[in-house]
């Protein structure tokens, strides 16, 4: 009776290990670099769409497919030959997402105004708040994927993006 009972212990656990994990790899970060837009994506379903901003001209960020890495509340941020630590004036807001392609996240930012712009160095910037809620949504190794052109799926996330119009004089 009771290696029945551990049996089925074990068979609940592996069961609920498992769910875990699917569940894990249908939560997913989908970013729109040219509609500046971020949507977390659940079992092929947009959940929630931030604003965001994106790599500048000269630092763009880099399109392709990543997993979270690390997270990190009240991070410091380490620039070329200067350490800002958590605050105000912090670059990197109150919470850092960390991407597998290194030096590279999603991040919180000191001036808020550059959302919705090609304006950071690379990472994806989010609104503090936004990425605070972000943060308590998503874990270690979901996966990330930063798009550069539309895709199938980035249009049916975000909508087709609006058609260029020329003026012609």
């Amino acid at each position: 009776m009771l290696r029945h009972f551990q049996t089925l212990a074990a068979l609940v656990v592996a069961a609920g290990e498992a769910l875990a994990q699917e569940r894990q790899a249908a939560r997913r970060i989908v970013v729109s670099i040219p509609d500046r837009k971020l949507a977390l994506v659940e079992d092929g379903r947009a959940v929630k769409i931030y604003p965001v901003a994106v790599g500048a001209a000269a630092t763009p960020s880099p399109a392709g497919s990543y997993t979270v890495t690390g997270r990190l509340t009240h991070p410091a941020w380490y620039g070329p030959h200067k350490v800002v630590p958590p605050g105000k004036s912090n670059p990197l807001g109150p919470r850092w997402i960390g991407l597998s392609r290194k030096g590279y996240g999603i991040h919180g930012t000191s001036n808020p105004r550059s959302i919705g712009h090609a304006a950071s160095h690379g990472c994806i910037r989010m609104r503090n708040a936004d990425v605070e809620e972000l943060f308590g949504l998503v874990a270690v190794g979901d996966a990330v994927e930063l798009a550069a052109a539309p895709t199938d799926e980035v249009v049916r996330i975000f909508g087709a993006a609006p058609p260029v119009v020329a003026v012609l004089r």
